[in-house]
């Protein structure tokens, strides 16, 4: 059965998933790189980017690097809000923007681009965005369709993670809380009291100082 599963969700110690101010200069906002930095040295991360970290011996291994990798396992289709794909509101002024990744994004599958302004479906390398108006459990039948068998994963940020959180979608949420405190930007949790009691909840510190939380959801 296919699951939907969501993997490195950074957020800060006061919740929150991203910053304040985001521009296509900064995807975070005023949170910088910062909610990242325990992702970025990690030999999941190094290979992503085009090196070949086996063989030069880059990137960090660990606890870090091992939930990192899960992120791309068995994995068919995704699931983002718009506000992932670019920072840009409202209709679109033109569709020259095409994402934060080149001309090879690293999601080499359907992505399912959550919007209320639908632009046509844009093809870049082995990645097909699909720009759809639709609720969650409509994207979600969706995303399985294209997802061939494997699992859908949901992208972020943090709205449209929480949205699919409300309407009780989600199998696997690994959530990742980073030492650092924003003050302001989009929270995860707000709204989503008594959350715990729908999953068995595993949690890994690592030596980097986040903390690995794994929400697993119970058979249905």
């Amino acid at each position: 059965m296919t699951k939907l599963r969501v993997h490195a969700l950074a957020v800060s110690l006061d919740g929150f998933a991203t910053g304040e101010g985001r521009t296509t200069e900064a995807p975070f906002g005023h949170a910088g790189p910062r909610l990242m930095q325990w992702f970025f040295p990690t030999r999941t991360f190094v290979s992503m980017t085009g090196h070949d970290s086996e063989a030069e011996g880059l990137g960090t291994t660990g606890v870090d690097d091992a939930f990192a990798a899960a992120t791309n396992v068995g994995i068919g289709a995704e699931i983002m809000g718009r506000g992932k794909f670019g920072p840009q509101t409202g209709p679109w002024p033109d569709e020259a923007w095409q994402g934060w990744w080149g001309e090879e994004p690293p999601f080499h599958s359907p992505v399912v681009v959550l919007t209320h302004h639908p632009r046509p479906d844009l093809v870049l390398g082995e990645t097909t965005f699909m720009f759809r108006d639709a609720s969650p459990h409509e994207a979600l039948a969706l995303a399985t369709e294209l997802a061939g068998g494997l699992d859908v994963r949901l992208g972020g940020g943090p709205s449209v993670v929480r949205a699919f959180l409300e309407a009780d979608l989600v199998d696997h949420l690994h959530v990742v809380v980073v030492p650092i405190v924003l003050g302001r930007g989009v929270r995860l949790w707000d709204g989503l009291e008594g959350l715990e009691e729908r999953f068995a909840i595993e949690t890994v510190a690592s030596p980097t100082g986040v903390v690995h939380h794994v929400f697993t959801r119970a058979p249905r």
